[in-house]
């Protein structure tokens, strides 16, 4: 590695644990920093190559490990980190925002379900089947208090959340690609053009 690769890879991982730390640490900008966390991981990737990316990532970890213990500093892998060497690698080949969205909606979710389980783990309950037990007793209060003819089972509860998780998902890696295809080519990294489908939903013109 070059000191140039050297000094770009530690510039990015510190940008991108100081995002990271902002979310739990700043009362205000969540939604934005959530959006901006894997882009310098993005660029770092797309100015010298995968191997690089990794190389980055993992500085990131043991980072933000020193910082925040064990727990919360690699949390940033799932789904931040493994976004970006997704991201990077799709934008890299100019592959489809159709195809880097719908693998990115799944790491998300990914993300999401092993959070949940980590932080299961850690207070010995699972908050899963606590969250969506207490979601199916509110609505089936809720039936019981309009008088409906029918009330959603612990399973229907279940399906939906998971459903409200990839489309919280898709929103977010929608946001993504338009900040990134707005931003990179202002740092001389261009990503591929947005699909016409979804050319009216983004007002913003990156020449």
């Amino acid at each position: 590695m070059s000191p140039r690769q050297m000094t770009e890879t530690a510039y990015m991982a510190a940008s991108t644990g100081l995002l990271w730390v902002a979310i739990y640490y700043l009362p205000i900008g969540d939604a934005l920093f959530r959006l901006a966390i894997p882009l310098p991981l993005v660029l770092l990737q797309l100015r010298h190559g995968g191997r690089t990316a990794l190389e980055g990532v993992a500085v990131t970890v043991l980072l933000l490990t020193v910082l925040m213990g064990p727990v919360r500093g690699p949390l940033m892998l799932f789904p931040y980190g493994l976004l970006s060497l997704w991201l990077g690698w799709c934008w890299r080949r100019q592959c489809s925002w159709w195809f880097s969205m719908a693998v990115g909606v799944l790491i998300g979710a990914a993300g999401f379900l092993v959070r949940v389980a980590l932080v299961s783990l850690l207070l010995g309950e699972n908050l899963w089947v606590v969250i969506t037990g207490a979601a199916s007793g509110l609505l089936n209060g809720l039936a019981d208090r309009l008088q409906l003819p029918v009330a959603p089972t612990l399973d229907q509860v279940q399906v939906a959340a998971l459903l409200l998780v990839l489309a919280q998902n898709m929103v977010y890696l929608l946001a993504l690609h338009a900040v990134a295809w707005w931003v990179l080519p202002r740092l001389r990294q261009a990503i591929p053009d947005p699909p016409r489908l979804l050319r009216p939903l983004l007002a913003l013109d990156p020449s």
